[in-house]
């Protein structure tokens, strides 16, 4: 399956997409978006801001850092977690979202797969579901439609307990584009606006870590679907594959390249954890992708001789 056209990888339109209370701007830089895990068991830091207290500094410093809309999860969906009940999974994540609603300006995004969960972020100030099962649920396409929220619609076969088991693709590109374009026509017919619509091919969610990779690599693929693309590949086990099995505290780099790469590849958007040194890199990547024209100039002191 050939890449979308070499468009795809330059400068993008800019367009709105309308949360239910707030509104995300993509295409004039890579949007980040920064990863708050209220769970003791997330792969990447679970136990780390579990306290609403420390949850909520936590995503007030990577709005500070330049997140362009936080991302809050309660519920772990890492490779063998177990589905928890809606209603624990609504108390770790509800205090957080109220505070952070009362006094944050960018968008807040509820990492849920739980219609339950999502009615009532949306309700306390959430703008977008992030749907790791790709709005699967009538329910929750329902819900998205009916409360104006915006939704990210993932790829993911199975759920976290068996996705390990659901890897085999006779051409996993091609397959996970229709599978995401059956996903947003499902969405579309239930009354979701086009424009509230994004697509994430689900890095490491029923991918082995060199599809992982591949589709990392081809994300113009995507781009056809006409939906802002979101990527997270921050501290993944593909990632560590590729560093001689850095753990995940040791990822940091990796992670960053990773962003890099999804930029230049075609996303608008990038999941991140470590939102400081993405910001910084996507500022280089960024300037690349839209031409050195549309940079402005540097100071006078940092100009060469």
């Amino acid at each position: 399956m050939a890449d979308a056209t070499l468009a795809d990888f330059g400068p993008r339109p800019k367009r709105v997409v309308p949360g239910a209370h707030r509104q995300l701007t993509v295409g004039e830089a890579t949007v980040v978006m920064g990863v708050v895990n209220i769970t003791p068991d997330s792969f990447s830091d679970g136990g780390r801001f579990l306290e609403p207290g420390v949850a909520v500094a936590r995503a007030r410093q990577l709005v500070d850092e330049g997140a362009g809309i936080i991302d809050l999860g309660g519920e772990s969906t890492r490779p063998g977690a177990a589905e928890m009940g809606a209603g624990a999974e609504w108390r770790r994540v509800e205090p957080v979202l109220r505070a952070l609603h009362d006094d944050t300006t960018v968008p807040l995004s509820i990492d849920t797969r739980h219609p339950e969960v999502a009615a009532h972020a949306i309700d306390a100030g959430a703008d977008f579901v992030n749907d790791v099962s790709g709005l699967r649920s009538p329910a929750m396409r329902k819900l998205v439609a009916a409360t104006g929220a915006a939704a990210v619609v993932m790829h993911m076969r199975g759920t976290p307990a068996t996705m390990t088991e659901q890897v085999g693709y006779r051409d996993l590109r091609a397959e996970v584009r229709s599978e995401l374009a059956t996903s947003l026509a499902r969405a579309l017919a239930d009354g979701v606006p086009a424009d509230r619509l994004l697509v994430d091919p689900g890095l490491g969610f029923a991918k082995t870590a060199p599809q992982s990779l591949e589709l990392l690599a081809h994300l113009g693929d995507l781009r056809g679907l006409g939906h802002p693309v979101v990527v997270g590949a921050s501290r993944k086990s593909f990632l560590g594959w590729l560093t001689d099995g850095a753990s995940v505290a040791d990822r940091q780099d990796a992670s960053v390249a990773a962003a890099v790469v999804a930029a230049l590849r075609g996303a608008d958007v990038v999941r991140v954890h470590d939102v400081a040194p993405t910001v910084r890199a996507l500022r280089v990547a960024d300037a690349v992708r839209r031409g050195a024209a549309s940079v402005p100039a540097p100071p006078s002191r940092w100009r060469s001789a």
